[in-house]
């Protein structure tokens, strides 16, 4: 136990003396702060008009309106709501189905494993986006078809990453011995080798929240978001004609969604570094 939680203390100290992780936090901090606070500063919702059609940003309004004369801040808050609530939705989705198909597939091997990877290439022949949009197109642009036709479109990629780590785990030592000694495959799946591929399952989800959270935009910017939640893709999508006279509409939802996919990815190369420490040697 005493040697569990040094080794616990290390990764988190190498965590936090690495300056992208200190850079991405204080990012997320922000935005976690922005999805708490915005039922709070913006009572009336984002789709609510308060004031003139394309007023100045920095003056009555702090990121001025949008050519209806709906706040661009209230905007920019309910839309960090829906851009993490799709972003870690979607993410636990297909970390779910990467794991057990890619760890099924690793473990048992043989005629498993040809099945379920002839199933993964298959999903990886498709365009991601494309498959997104077509998904959505068929079944309707509602917030729960679009979680689901981004974890349709991505699992299969950590799939192949899971199987491999599960490969290489099921052929160590301990695993041979728990096999000798008559434990179950489901006990010694979960208990031996889950453990050990965790740290890459989690690194790779970190990252796949801030590609999820970049498909329901471009989604949204394409006019196949819900209709029913304000989302930064639409935002910019919705500014994109007047880009000229009103550049707020479109420049600030657009530093949002940098913003957080920049803070999404160097916290996941942060937590890379401090879970994998060799390979910054």
């Amino acid at each position: 136990m005493a040697d569990e939680m040094t080794q616990q203390s290390t990764v988190w100290g190498r965590f936090w003396r690495n300056p992208n992780a200190i850079i991405g936090m204080v990012i997320l901090t922000g935005i976690f702060s922005l999805v708490i606070s915005a039922p709070f500063v913006f009572p009336d919702g984002p789709f609510e008009m308060v004031g003139l059609p394309f007023s100045q940003p920095f003056g009555e309004f702090l990121f001025g309106t949008d050519m209806l004369g709906r706040s661009v801040a209230a905007g920019i808050a309910y839309g960090a709501q829906i851009s993490l609530l799709v972003g870690t939705v979607s993410t636990l989705v297909i970390v779910l189905l990467g794991t057990v198909i890619g760890g099924l597939s690793g473990y048992y091997g043989g005629r498993v494993d040809t099945l379920m990877m002839r199933i993964t290439e298959f999903f990886q022949t498709i365009p991601s986006f494309i498959g997104a949009i077509v998904i959505v197109a068929v079944l309707g642009s509602t917030l729960t078809h679009i979680i689901g036709a981004i974890a349709i479109v991505s699992w299969a990629p950590l799939a192949r990453l899971v199987r491999a780590e599960v490969i290489r785990v099921k052929n160590a030592e301990f695993v041979h011995a728990c096999v000798a000694l008559g434990m179950k495959d489901l006990r010694i799946m979960m208990v031996q080798v889950l453990p050990n591929v965790l740290s890459t399952i989690t690194v790779a989800g970190s990252l796949m929240v801030a590609t999820a959270i970049l498909f329901e935009s471009g989604l949204s910017f394409l006019g196949l978001g819900d209709p029913n939640v304000m989302t930064w893709g639409f935002m910019v999508g919705a500014g994109r004609s007047a880009i000229r006279t009103a550049w707020w509409m479109v420049t600030i939802p657009g530093i949002a969604i940098l913003l957080t996919v920049l803070a999404i990815n160097l916290t996941g190369d942060a937590l890379n570094e401090a879970l994998n420490p060799r390979l910054k040697q």
